[in-house]
């Protein structure tokens, strides 16, 4: 049974807000929702949410649903280890997460037999859980953990320095961390690191921007840490540093966008000469040039120039430039994702029609093995060390929570070093992989996991999930969040739109600038093609996504509203417009364009979902989420698309609003949030696609 709106809707001032942009009128009504200080927004947002609590609070199967989402994620979190050694003393680091805890704990451990120590635990920082740990660092021998904290979902990271025997900090405390890049000296005597600029430095909103490189020596002023590298870069650029096991060679690499990078090596012994300035690796080509490990004496980059599917090149530090790379393993028909360097050999993970593989190649390019894997899934962190033997990676699949294993390069053997157990029954699912034919011709795969009993009869509640978007992959995981709604019968759509990084470059370039539209039009085809098959129907079929995957489910509601009964767009950019105008978004225009030139503008307005909300319309259901602290996607555009649609649709479908306090984009968000969220949202899909429990 549907929604049925048992309030009225929170009244919404509408403003003449038209402006002229190369040459086109762009009306802009809720313009005044942008401004998240407003007590005139913060009182909209506060009734808001009380709008929603209206309509989701009575649903009948809340309770059973929040119950099997904490069963469901009781499962935990687990990453695989980093390994650290001196000599012969090795130590491994690694997160988990377990039961109801809101966050995982960072553990050691020294040696594989020894026992697991808590070297980190940001569950008793906050009582709530929103301290996060953003990111850890080990130095070299494993004495010492730089590692960063941020609170309340903002991601602006706080860097600070644990010794890691003791479990206790060093006074060094460094602000400005947020996804911090940093390297440690071999000694441990010091880092290099990226930082941000501090607040009142640069001009109001640049404090996003602007990262740049310093060295930090332990118990010295980071207020005069020297700048390494960077200031003549853009705003824009993302630089990223790593050292030499010998602390000789510092490289930076520097993204703009995700399809160009650069590279760039400074020999530290020669930087010691005056004068000396960073040796130019590769710069200004238009690819990815991603150095995925450095030895002594050679360096290792996985590059897409001329290879869309990307190929190995080794590179000798004393012969950097571009022209002398030698290449070591060539383009396959496989994505190559990632490589690490362990004792005489190179493990390399890829990517076959979204799934991962592991190989093992000779230092000189040379298969060896392939790696076994216990079913169709995602290889995630892959750790390995250039002197030992042993790599470790985290293995999921839809049905299957995290394993760790550990392949030892030299036996070619492999076992279980770690696993996470369900209290839940998930023989009783399957998992398929279909395609179906975008508008273009193109083929688009689409995972399907639903109960093995599934009839095909038009009438299964289903849920289509993309992305599409910054070259990333959308591959088998657990679906902890999305479990209840299979176990009442409904059927998880997974669609590997382009845009992504399923198929290399080309795939990505398909779906982004001006090519955007074809992500829509690949996630149209899915839902045809669930329709078509007699999977579900539009009255059954809902669609979902986050941050650019909220923009992928606005811009489906505002061109083919009629193939959806619901939808719920999560932390969306909706104005395409002004998007670059907030936060950190200025980084996205190499994938987006901007609307400050004419040509990107063009293809901007075409498809900018807020602005082709149509009055009288009849749109799915909608709930539309975001938070208060979200500084990647702002705000603004949940407040304002959601006040468009409240407006436009015809009908009495809902269109809720969801507004989170102290939480941000997602990262670090902690378990009781994660839970109230989801069940959330669960509720309003089992309500508009008329699911019960089981």
């Amino acid at each position: 049974m549907a929604l049925t709106l048992s309030a009225a809707l929170p009244a919404t001032r509408i403003d003449n807000v038209v402006e002229k942009i190369h040459g086109v009128e762009v009306s802009d009504p809720y313009r005044w929702l942008e401004d998240a200080d407003s007590p005139e927004v913060k009182a909209w947002t506060s009734a808001q949410n009380q709008h929603l609590r209206e309509q989701l609070d009575h649903v009948p199967s809340r309770a059973w649903l929040e119950n099997r989402l904490w069963q469901w994620h009781q499962t935990g979190a687990l990453g695989a280890p980093v390994v650290r050694d001196r000599g012969k003393r090795v130590r491994l680091f690694y997160t988990r997460r377990e039961g109801k805890q809101n966050q995982p704990v960072l553990y050691v451990r020294d040696g594989n037999a020894g026992k697991d120590r808590t070297l980190l635990d940001v569950n008793a920082l906050a009582a709530d859980g929103t301290a996060a740990l953003d990111w850890w660092y080990p130095s070299e021998d494993g004495s010492l953990l730089a590692y960063g904290i941020s609170t309340a979902g903002n991601e602006n990271s706080t860097l600070r320095v644990r010794d890691v025997a003791t479990g206790r900090d060093r006074n060094d405390t460094i602000p400005n961390t947020r996804a911090c890049s940093l390297a440690w000296l071999p000694a441990s005597e010091g880092f290099y690191y990226t930082r941000y600029p501090s607040p009142g430095s640069v001009p109001a909103g640049e404090e996003h921007y602007h990262r740049q490189v310093f060295f930090h020596r332990l118990g010295t002023d980071p207020a005069a840490d020297q700048e390494i590298f960077g200031d003549s870069l853009g705003p824009s650029a993302w630089a990223n540093v790593q050292l030499s096991p010998n602390g000789r060679f510092l490289a930076v690499e520097v993204s703009e966008g995700w399809s160009k990078s650069e590279l760039f090596l400074i020999d530290r012994e020669k930087a010691r000469e005056k004068g000396s300035a960073p040796v130019v690796m590769v710069r200004g080509r238009d690819a990815i040039f991603n150095l995925v490990d450095m030895l002594d004496d050679r360096f290792y980059v996985v590059s897409n120039e001329g290879a869309p599917r990307y190929q190995l090149f080794e590179i000798d530090p004393h012969k950097p430039e571009r022209g002398q790379w030698k290449l070591l393993i060539p383009e396959g028909q496989d994505t190559l994702e990632s490589v690490v360097a362990a004792k005489e050999a190179l493990v390399a993970v890829y990517l076959k029609d979204a799934a991962s593989r592991v190989r093992v190649f000779s230092r000189t390019g040379k298969l060896q093995h392939e790696v076994d894997l216990p079913s169709l899934g995602t290889v995630g962190g892959l750790h390995g060390r250039h002197g030992q033997s042993d790599v470790y990676l985290s293995f999921t699949s839809f049905l299957t929570p995290t394993k760790v294993l550990r392949h030892r390069v030299g036996s070619g053997k492999t076992d279980l070093w770690q696993e996470l157990t369900t209290p839940v029954d998930t023989s009783q699912f399957g998992v398929e992989q279909v395609r179906c034919r975008s508008k273009d011709g193109t083929q688009v795969p689409i995972f399907l996991v639903h109960k093995k009993t599934l009839v095909r009869d038009g009438k299964n509640p289903t849920l289509l999930y993309g992305y599409g978007g910054f070259n990333v992959s959308l591959t088998p995981g657990f679906a902890a969040w999305v479990g209840p709604f299979i176990e009442a019968g409904g059927v998880y759509a997974v669609a590997n739109l382009r845009g992504g990084g399923e198929y290399g470059e080309t795939w990505h370039r398909q779906g982004m600038l001006a090519e955007k539209q074809n992500v829509f039009d690949d996630f149209a085809a899915a839902a045809e093609y669930l329709i078509r098959e007699k999977i579900t129907s539009p009255e059954h079929l809902a669609i979902s996504g986050r941050s650019n995957g909220g923009l992928l489910v606005a811009a489906a509601i505002t061109q083919r509203p009629e193939l959806f009964k619901a939808a719920v767009c999560g932390v969306p950019l909706t104005d395409m417009v002004r998007y670059h105008l907030l936060q950190i978004a200025r980084l996205w225009i190499p994938e987006y364009g901007t609307a400050e030139k004419a040509d990107d503008f063009a293809w901007l307005y075409a498809y900018s979902p807020y602005h082709h909300v149509n009055d009288g319309a009849r749109y799915p259901a909608t709930l539309i989420f975001s938070a208060e602290s979200d500084t990647r996607v702002d705000p603004m555009h949940a407040r304002k698309f959601a006040a468009r649609l409240q407006h436009a649709t015809a009908g009495k479908v809902p269109i809720l609003l969801r507004m989170e306090g102290k939480a941000g984009h997602g990262a670090g968000k902690p378990m009781a949030k994660v839970i109230a969220q989801y069940t959330d949202e669960l509720a309003f899909l089992f309500e508009e696609l008329g699911m019960s429990t089981p």
